[in-house]
């Protein structure tokens, strides 16, 4: 959401002279402040609540809560977490209680980047929080179910603020230039340039909106058009933050459009990455558990291309290593994809986890002594390579009274066809053998019983 343009001190930067002063001036995040939405209705009924407010950089988190401590008449109090600590909270304790007890007013205390803070830092709000004593605010860019403790978190409602599309933060752009800038003129290819590298970032616009009334007046420039905006405005990265959630949504988003078979989608996260600043050595390991994990055995030149672009990266470097990275990209994107190996390893691992040590049966031990042999190790084993196709069918190769299991089970797609194919021979031979192996013992079993029978009669 955007902060509005209420003229504060001369001195102050552009985005603070500008923030909102009431709901209505607010742009972007209708989805929590148009009627009958939650923020909305909290403001219409005056109910106020500890809350947290998840989204990026320059949707308006500061903003809301100034807005809130003026709807409801409460103080307002604001900690940094990357400043404050425990001290800074018992301060703002102490004052929270001085105002109940001089006028009966209300504290709201909000803490910016509240995910900064450590555990017994949090910890130290949850008194006053249950006790009422405040109204916890916090605003943080990355995910509180993983950076806000439970307690905290089961005590305020979060909301997620959005980034400003490019139709609100063009509204901003109108709005801020017939105040700041009511002499100057705007091309169309100066706003889109603007409205681009804002990147629904509305502090961000409204800085750049500053550094080109600066160096406009300077220049003594009325009309504003793209090359003016590219000379004056340094290129500042896109939103994306190497440790935070924009990474992490972003490689998300490259390996699902790798494993959607989507080339165009892979290319154009991979390029969002390398334009944001990640190191295409993360991108290159990436691609290649994309190989792996998505592709496997259904294409195994997959593996082979990722691990020879990674190899191509480290040689050339940037920029020239990036095509590399690029093109094997194209093809995992392109080529048949299986996840059967994948599978069939997690499955594999997780009955190991939960299953007991079951012992190696003896006809698939060594035998390189003497005892060993006598012990009976290694008797009956079936060399596969003297066998028919060389494979010794029937064959068991599990531990005795382990449960049958199938956790491979290749796809019909690529090279995986003709596995599955193969394993489907290889089983129906498995089943053969096994059916002769059961015919055979029972006719012994039969056999055996006949001879007792014969016994039985001359004994008589």
């Amino acid at each position: 959401m955007n902060d509005l343009f209420a003229e504060h001190h001369s001195d102050a930067p552009l985005a603070e002279r500008l923030r909102p002063r009431s709901l209505s001036e607010v742009i972007g995040q209708a989805h929590l402040l148009a009627a009958g939405k939650p923020l909305e209705m909290a403001f219409r009924s005056r109910q106020l609540h500890s809350m947290i407010l998840w989204g990026p950089p320059g949707v308006g988190k500061t903003t809301l809560a100034r807005l809130m401590a003026d709807a409801f008449d409460a103080d307002f109090m604001a900690l940094s977490a990357v400043f404050s600590g425990v001290k800074e909270i018992r301060e703002a304790v102490a004052r929270a209680e001085l105002t109940r007890a001089r006028n009966g007013r209300r504290t709201i205390l909000f803490v910016d980047e509240v995910h900064r803070f450590n555990k017994a830092q949090q910890d130290a709000f949850l008194p006053y929080v249950e006790g009422g004593l405040l109204t916890f605010v916090g605003a943080t860019t990355e995910n509180p179910s993983f950076e806000v403790n439970s307690a905290l978190l089961s005590r305020a409602a979060v909301y997620v603020l959005q980034p400003l599309s490019a139709e609100e933060i063009g509204q901003l752009l109108e709005r801020a230039r017939a105040q700041v800038l009511p002499d100057h003129e705007f091309d169309d290819d100066a706003r889109a340039r603007l409205v681009g590298l804002a990147d629904g970032d509305a502090r961000r616009l409204l800085n750049h909106l500053e550094q080109i009334a600066t160096a406009a007046s300077t220049a003594g420039v009325t009309t504003i058009d793209g090359a003016f905006v590219d000379t004056t405005v340094a290129q500042s990265l896109r939103r994306f933050d190497k440790g935070g959630d924009a990474f992490y949504d972003q490689i998300s988003a490259l390996h699902k459009a790798v494993r959607g078979s989507s080339p165009d989608a892979a290319l154009y996260w991979f390029c969002r990455m390398l334009d944001g600043g990640a190191d295409p050595r993360y991108l290159a390991r990436r691609i290649v558990r994309m190989a792996w994990e998505d592709i496997g055995l259904a294409d195994p030149r997959a593996a082979r291309i990722a691990l020879d672009a990674a190899e191509t990266f480290e040689r050339l470097g940037s920029p020239e290593g990036e095509l590399a990275l690029a093109e094997a990209l194209l093809y995992l994107a392109m080529a048949a994809k299986s996840n059967a190996a994948y599978l069939a390893y997690n499955a594999a691992r997780s009955f190991i986890a939960a299953d007991g040590s079951r012992p190696v049966p003896v006809h698939l031990r060594n035998a390189p002594t003497r005892l060993m042999k006598n012990l009976g190790y290694g008797k009956d084993y079936r060399y596969a390579h003297d066998q028919t196709d060389a494979y010794a069918a029937g064959e068991n190769y599990f531990p005795d009274g382990m449960p049958a299991v199938e956790w491979y089970r290749p796809v019909e797609r690529g090279l995986e066809i003709r596995i599955g194919e193969k394993l489907a021979q290889l089983r129906e031979l498995d089943r053969r053998a096994k059916e002769k192996q059961h015919t055979k013992q029972k006719q012994e079993k039969n056999d055996q019983h006949d001879q007792h029978d014969q016994h039985d009669k001359h004994e008589k």
